[in-house]
């Protein structure tokens, strides 16, 4: 095992970390990539000391420089992998600007890969060249050159010196999933990522302790990125990936991984987590110990405890400790993290009055009360300042009320690439004397209560019946829960426009165990609108039960809701089977 890396200097750039650690430390390991290249792999590793990362991005940075200029876009459209990796800090060292994104043939993302980069506009597209021949063919109406980053020699960083890092300037363009809205590309300064990395150790106690991030999180998603990447580079410490399809394919590998490497600390969405605890098999386990886990964040909104609780019985038996369990708090425009529970401590649980809670109030309820809604907590925030806002009044609420999440820190990013009058009213917000300053609007709902930030759901996405709120991912888990055939986080509950107001519709994947001509559907909406009758007081208009797949998701795997909507009101599911 590689020996405790000595405290990280106060760099502002990554570039500067990568440098450091290469003349302090370079035989020590830095990126591990594990390849699955068959079904039944075991996996292949593929290691990057920080000698050879620090040799690998001068090339391709003193590359980049032969055919952008200072501040251009450089689009990523690489494969999972150490490419990714080298070819991020690269733009970086080179002085331009990064724009993490994914190869063409990412399923249901085509369109939006196309529309960002008509936005983005880069000089260059870097990618690996195993993908070299299918995103050129891609990028031929743009007129973009296209280089293969593992094909650039080790020879062309010789005599190349890099610009002076400027932490002020743009390091990177994170484009939004898009969940809610067009996607819009957040400028992350050098500053801002520094700052968030830093924010993200503390929070975990990665800071003064040695961990290993072990991840599965796609690079182009602002948690991948930040977890995966700028927090191991700032703190010099081991970090080890795999592709996302190689989680999917077969979950036991990243827990595989969780157990080879001491103090892992890894983050995954809520699904995955309930992906696991389901699909890994008893022979699996064999074997498995994950004693040595030193934190699993889960950032999906809202984090459920029951979640947490199904993935702790899965695998206590393989020494998994309850207390590693850490619900977190994040966006985009943060650069990532806000708001965490901090590893070896309980799980923050509250149950809610669903009533109270559709009025704007957090009340506490029993939580065996089937009208309860449970939440965990997301913790406290790291090296910045959370207040909940009237999103109509702009003023401060006290705790237990239920507002807007307005955020201010180092982290907060510029602002939205090419839009001012988005960036002022998101990132512009004021509070008056109270709070000085500008302040970062989330568009996301919560509350706080024993000092824990809750967050309740997004603000464009409530469900306003008769003066009352609904969340649809409350609608939602009422639903999936009601029947069998209702596959797990795979539907979307949302209003759309009626004669006599708003009307609620549930447009749900069928569970792919089963086929549509075994389910009887009319019973299937009997019990859905039923138990959404009865937890909400809510009369659904509409349940489509369509095919696995068919419910558009974001490019971070999150329902799209918003394009879920707007597909059923163009028609889209009117030959599935609504009942």
């Amino acid at each position: 095992m590689d020996s405790r890396p000595p405290l990280a200097p106060a760099y502002r750039s990554l570039p500067e970390y990568v440098r450091h650690w290469a003349e302090l430390t370079p035989d020590r390991r830095a990126f591990t990539f594990v390849d699955h290249p068959a079904p039944n792999s075991r996996g292949v590793h593929r290691t990057l000391t920080w000698q050879r990362l620090d040799l690998r991005v001068r090339a391709l940075a003193a590359r980049l420089t032969e055919h952008a200029e200072p501040g251009s876009r450089i689009a990523l459209l690489c494969p999972q992998g150490t490419d990714y990796i080298t070819g991020f800090l690269a733009a970086l060292t080179a002085g331009m600007v990064a724009v993490p994104l994914y190869p063409p043939g990412l399923p249901g993302q085509g369109d939006r890969l196309v529309g960002v980069l008509g936005d983005a506009r880069p000089a260059v597209v870097l990618t690996a060249g195993r993908a070299v021949e299918e995103v050129t063919d891609f990028c031929e109406r743009a007129r973009v050159t296209v280089l293969a980053a593992d094909r650039v020699p080790d020879s062309a960083a010789l005599n190349w010196q890099a610009p002076a890092p400027d932490s002020a300037a743009t390091a990177y363009l994170q484009y939004t999933s898009g969940s809610t809205r067009a996607p819009a590309g957040v400028e992350i300064t050098h500053a801002n990522v520094v700052a968030n990395a830093r924010q993200a150790l503390a929070a975990y106690g990665a800071d003064t302790h040695q961990v290993t991030f072990v991840g599965w999180l796609p690079l182009y998603h602002d948690m991948g990125l930040v977890l995966s990447v700028a927090a191991p580079v700032v703190r010099g410490l081991l970090s080890v990936l795999m592709d996302p399809a190689a989680f999917l394919h077969e979950p036991a590998r990243w827990l595989r991984l969780l157990a080879a490497h001491p103090r892992a600390l890894s983050a995954a969405p809520n699904f995955a987590y309930d992906y696991c605890a389901s699909a890994v098999t008893g022979a699996q386990k064999e074997g498995l110990r994950l004693d040595g886990v030193a934190a699993l964040i889960n950032g999906s909104e809202p984090v459920r405890p029951g979640t947490a609780d199904r993935f702790q019985a899965a695998f206590a038996a393989q020494g998994l400790a309850a207390e590693v369990h850490c619900p977190s708090y994040g966006l985009a425009e943060a650069t990532v993290f806000v708001s965490a529970a901090r590893p070896g401590r309980p799980l923050g649980r509250f149950a809610l009055d669903r009533d109270a809670l559709a009025a704007g109030k957090a009340l506490p309820a029993r939580s065996e009360d089937p009208r309860a809604v449970l939440l965990a907590g997301c913790g406290t925030p790291v090296g910045q300042h959370v207040r909940i806002v009237d999103p109509v009044a702009h003023a401060v609420l006290a705790e237990g009320e239920v507002g807007e999440i307005w955020v201010q820190g180092p982290n907060v990013g510029r602002g939205y690439w090419n839009n001012s009058a988005q960036t002022e009213r998101v990132f512009g917000a004021t509070l008056g004397e109270e709070a000085p300053g500008s302040w970062l609007r989330t568009g996301d709902l919560g509350t706080v209560l024993e000092g824990q930030l809750i967050v309740t759901g997004r603000l464009k996405d409530l469900i306003v019946i008769d003066g009352r709120n609904h969340y649809p991912q409350d609608v939602e888990a009422t639903a999936q829960d009601a029947h069998h055939a209702v596959r797990r986080d795979r539907l979307a509950a949302f209003g759309v426009p009626g004669g006599a107001g708003e009307r609620v519709v549930v447009v749900a994947e069928h569970a792919r165990t089963t086929s549509l001509a075994d389910i009887d559907v009319p019973a299937l909406s009997r019990a859905v609108r039923a138990a959404v009758a009865a937890r909400h007081g809510l009369r659904l208009a509409d349940v489509v039960l369509v095919a696995p797949g068919a419910v558009p998701r974001t490019s971070s795997g999150k329902v799209s809701r918003a394009l879920t909507r707007t597909r059923y009101l163009e028609g889209a599911y009117a030959a599935e089977t609504a009942v």
